[in-house]
């Protein structure tokens, strides 16, 4: 959540002729180093633009994903398994590594899928204890639905890009990701 002592609100709407905000970032800098001389600054100019794309994404896919009907977490757990390729079918663990959520969670997020037929759960072939979540037809469909209105909608957002500058943003995102990943650990 950005930080209300040095960000402004992020726009509430991405489409033209809706609120943007009252102040670029390089005005939120330069009134912090007017009235604050001194005060560390640097990171306004990257984070508060991030801040509010990240608010534009988040709200846009939610719009999308309810226009598909499925929510956030169902389309993460059938990205997953449409993702492992045939036949569909990861362990409730490996789900859980892949998801990057608490066995809990996963726990959860197959019941529910479950309960709308579009995974199953089994017992490992090779025995044991392990759970083996396999999607079901209906959830191939789903997937298949809403990955394209996911990603088709996504790829219109970034089209004002070009090429190469997409691929300049990658890498300058993965080295930030890593690096902010390194400097937060405990």
């Amino acid at each position: 959540m950005p930080d209300p002592t040095t960000q402004e609100p992020a726009p509430e709407d991405p489409r033209p002729g809706t609120a943007a905000p009252a102040h670029s970032a390089a005005d939120i800098a330069a009134a912090w180093q007017r009235e604050r001389p001194g005060t560390p600054t640097d990171s306004i100019e990257v984070v508060t633009p991030i801040w509010w794309l990240g608010k534009l994404f988040a709200d846009d896919r939610a719009r999308v994903l309810r226009e598909a009907g499925i929510d956030a977490a169902t389309l993460d757990l059938l990205s997953v398994l449409r993702r492992s390729g045939p036949p569909y079918a990861l362990s409730t663990r490996e789900l859980a590594r892949r998801t990057l959520v608490t066995a809990g969670a996963i726990s959860q997020r197959v019941a529910r899928a479950e309960r709308d037929d579009l995974v199953h759960r089994s017992g490992s072939p090779a025995g044991g204890r392990t759970v083996l979540v396999t999607l079901t037809p209906a959830g191939h469909a789903l997937i298949e639905r809403s990955v394209d209105a996911v990603l088709g909608r996504e790829a219109t957002l970034v089209a004002g890009l070009t090429p190469t500058e997409r691929t300049t943003l990658t890498t300058l995102l993965a080295k930030l990701t890593t690096d902010v990943r390194h400097r937060t650990q405990p």
